[in-house]
C-alpha cells in the first residue's frame, strides 16, 4: 500500500477551501473537519477495533441515503472516510424526545430492511453480537478486569444462568438479528432543515435490533431528566415499534434487560484494544454501563431475579 497523507486524499476527492482542523482525536478514531466551498466535510480515521466502519457506513448510505451520513470516498485498507456534513447534533438543543420520536421509525426501518444483509455485515467484520454469541460474551465479561465492586461482580457470576435462559428466551420471541447502533444518543443523531441522520457506526455489531434504546432511553433519562416512569418512554417505545408490528411489547421488555449486558460485553473488545494510560477514562463511563447491567439482575422488590 502506497504510502499518502490524508490531506493528500482528501485532496483527490474535494477542493478544500482552508486549513484541516482535528476535532476529535482518541484511541478508536480521529475525526478532521475540512473546509469546502459552501461548506464543510469530514474526515475519519478508524484504528483496527473498528476497521470494518468505513464498509459498514458505506453500504448502508448506499440502501439508505438520507438517514446517515453521505459517504464521499472511502479506503478500506486505511480505515479512512470522508463524510458529507449531517448538520447539527440534536444534543446542542438538550436531547429533545421529540426528535425521537421522528428518528426512531427511520432507524427501525433501516434494521429491518438490513436483516437481510446481516451475513454479509458479518463477513465484513461487524462485530457479531447475535443471540448464540451472547452467553459465550458473558463469561468474556466476568473473565474481564471490571470496574465495579466485588458484590456486583459476585451478582453477575451468579446471575450468568439467568442470563442464559432470558437469551433463550428472547431468540423465541421471532425477531432476527440486524444491524444494531449500540451508540444511539443524542450526539450521534443529527438535524439539517428537518431530516435526521445517525452518524458514527463505530459501536456497531450484529445483534439483536431492539438493543438500540438501551443507550437511547439511559440519555434521555440522564440528560433530559426524564423519570424511568415518564410516558415519553411508551410512546417512543410505540413509535419505534410501528415498522416492526403488533404485540412487540414484551419483546422490548426483554431485549432492554439484555441489552444492558451486550452493551457492556461490546465495551469490553474496546477496552481490550486501548493503550493502558486510557483506561481510566475509559473505566469511568465503563462504570455507567456496568451498574446498568447489574440493575436488571434485581427484580422489582430489589432481590435478585434468578
Amino acid at each position: 500500500m502506497n504510502v499518502i497523507a490524508p490531506e493528500d486524499w482528501i485532496r483527490q476527492h474535494v477542493e478544500m477551501a482552508g486549513p484541516i482542523e482535528t476535532t476529535h482525536d482518541r484511541p478508536w478514531s480521529t475525526v478532521m473537519r475540512v473546509p469546502v466551498v459552501g461548506g464543510v466535510v469530514w474526515f475519519k480515521a478508524c484504528a483496527p477495533v473498528q476497521a470494518f466502519e468505513p464498509r459498514l457506513t458505506a453500504d448502508l448510505y448506499s440502501r439508505w441515503p438520507g438517514r446517515v451520513t453521505d459517504v464521499l470516498a472511502i479506503d478500506e485498507a486505511r480505515r479512512w472516510m470522508l463524510l458529507g456534513d449531517a448538520g447539527i447534533a440534536v444534543g446542542k438543543s438538550g436531547n429533545p424526545p421529540e426528535a425521537w420520536l421522528t428518528a426512531l421509525p427511520l432507524y427501525a426501518e433501516l434494521q429491518k430492511g438490513e436483516m437481510a444483509y446481516a451475513d454479509e455485515h458479518l463477513g465484513r467484520g461487524v462485530p457479531d453480537l447475535r443471540m448464540a454469541a451472547l452467553p459465550a460474551g458473558y463469561r468474556r465479561l466476568l473473565a474481564s478486569e471490571l470496574p465495579i465492586a466485588k458484590d456486583d461482580l459476585d451478582r453477575l457470576q451468579v446471575y450468568a444462568p439467568r442470563f442464559d435462559e432470558l437469551c433463550s428466551v428472547l431468540a423465541g420471541m421471532g425477531i432476527r438479528e440486524s444491524v444494531q447502533h449500540d451508540d444511539l444518543h443524542m450526539s450521534n443523531l443529527y438535524s439539517d432543515g428537518g431530516t435526521f441522520r445517525i452518524v458514527d457506526w463505530g459501536d456497531s455489531s450484529i445483534a439483536h435490533p431492539f438493543f438500540s434504546l438501551a443507550v437511547t432511553f439511559r440519555f434521555l433519562e440522564e440528560l433530559s431528566h426524564l423519570a424511568p416512569d415518564d410516558p415519553w418512554f411508551s410512546r417512543l417505545r410505540d413509535a419505534y415499534l410501528e415498522p416492526w408490528g403488533s404485540g412487540l411489547e414484551e419483546t422490548v421488555d426483554v431485549a432492554m434487560r439484555v441489552g444492558w449486558f451486550a452493551h457492556a460485553i461490546a465495551w469490553t473488545r474496546q477496552r481490550a484494544a486501548l493503550p493502558p494510560d486510557a483506561r481510566p477514562d475509559f473505566d469511568r463511563a465503563f462504570a455507567i454501563i456496568l451498574r446498568r447491567a447489574v440493575a436488571q439482575t434485581r427484580d422489582r422488590g430489589g432481590a435478585l431475579d434468578a
